[in-house]
């Protein structure tokens, strides 16, 4: 087992590198515009997984997916090489799902806010239901009795 700060710093160099890789070595024609956004590492190093992002359909996504995972063992040798780690970790390729998380977010609070405008716009000039003021301050003639 390692710290949490050299698993960490090794995670970050697991990206840089597979992200380098997918620019420059590897020539898949099934490779989409793919970015890596992330990668995490088990504390005894042995299993990394990389998270990333397609930008296109579901066929691309598909695609590139499958491009990824015939790429490998030719990216795992890479890493092994660079990191110089005794074992070199397995990894697992998975697409990150923050953009579609955050896009299906941004739509709801988009019809949330519409849906206060209309209840501010109901609620313009209405009228409580009861009093005015509920919590009624206790009369002057009480307090005087109880002293």
């Amino acid at each position: 087992m390692v710290d949490a700060a050299r698993a960490r710093k090794i995670a970050d160099r697991i990206q840089r590198i597979v992200a380098e890789m997918l620019d420059r070595r590897i020539k898949d024609p099934r490779l989409g515009f793919v970015t890596v956004t992330d990668a995490r590492i088990t504390a005894d190093l042995r299993d990394a997984t990389v998270y990333y992002t397609v930008f296109g359909s579901a066929e691309e996504k598909a695609a590139s997916s499958a491009a990824l995972e015939s790429a490998k063992g030719l990216i795992r040798s890479e890493v092994g090489r660079q990191t110089g780690i005794r074992h070199t970790p397995s990894l697992t390729f998975v697409i990150d799902e923050v953009q579609e998380n955050a896009q299906h977010i941004e739509k709801l609070l988009v019809e949330a806010r519409r849906s206060d405008e209309e209840v501010a716009k109901k609620a313009t000039g209405a009228e409580h239901a009861g009093e005015a003021d509920p919590y009624k301050a206790p009369r002057e003639d009480d307090e005087a009795e109880d002293e």
